[in-house]
């Protein structure tokens, strides 16, 4: 066989896998084998997304969910070789692709939500040096390398098979990585993540950065904003998402 007729085998292979029931079987090919091929694939990439997605498939059903599964195997180019980026691909599937099927409204968000657990896990940035006990208005708090500062329209973290929300409703979430490397859900507030990003965007250090909020809220008395926010960046300590200050 030579190489541009392998090519065309390889691209004929490829359009049977992802759409069997459109895109006729290669000659030469037994078809039982080519089921079995068929059948081994796709329950593989099921598998993935079954184990990402809990909540996502429990809300759609199952019918839907596999029928999304297919359309996202025949649809999307994924071109990663990594069986654990799959999810993020799924993910990006529902962000930019035109989904054939109705799909509810948070479902997206949803799914990313339930992405960012395994982001977070498998996420490999190392501590820079820093000062655990230093001064967080002063000094530059240093934000734990696996912080996800999220924003949402919808509250992804409620919805389940028992809640479905109709209407929009902002939810702020930090997700991270604690001490014990297990992965952190926690609710946030639309001020508190804006001071995580100024602080983590920014540069700024905790004194700059709630000063700046109270400029941004036009608070008449910012000097109290300021006590709130250092209360605010030592809780943030204590539960992990803020390590210290930057040496």
């Amino acid at each position: 066989m030579s190489t541009p007729d392998f090519q065309t085998f390889q691209r004929a292979l490829g359009r049977h896998l992802r759409d069997p029931r459109r895109s006729p079987r290669p000659a030469g090919i037994p078809a039982r084998r080519m089921a079995i091929y068929n059948e081994l694939l796709f329950t593989n990439i099921c598998g993935f997304l079954d184990q990402c997605f809990p909540v996502c498939r429990a809300t759609l059903g199952e019918q839907r969910w596999r029928r999304l599964n297919r359309n996202f195997f025949r649809d999307w180019p994924s071109h990663t070789p990594w069986f654990r980026e799959i999810p993020q691909e799924f993910v990006r599937y529902l962000q930019a692709a035109e989904i054939r099927q109705p799909l509810p409204a948070w479902f997206t968000e949803l799914a990313h939500y339930e992405w960012v657990e395994l982001a977070v896990d498998i996420m490999d940035r190392p501590i820079p040096p820093h000062d655990p006990a230093g001064n967080l208005l002063i000094g530059q708090p240093l934000l734990n390398p696996t912080l996800m500062n999220l924003d949402y329209q919808w509250p992804v973290h409620l919805i389940g098979p028992n809640y479905r929300p109709r209407k929009i409703q902002p939810s702020q979430l930090l997700v991270f990585r604690d001490r014990e490397d297990k992965v952190r859900f926690v609710a946030s507030t639309p001020v508190t993540s804006r001071l995580l990003k100024l602080v983590g965007e920014r540069g700024l250090n905790g004194r700059a950065a709630c000063l700046h909020i109270a400029s941004e809220l036009h608070h008449p008395a910012p000097e109290a904003l300021v006590s709130h926010g250092h209360a605010m960046l030592s809780q943030l300590r204590e539960q992990g998402i803020i390590l210290g200050t930057k040496s």
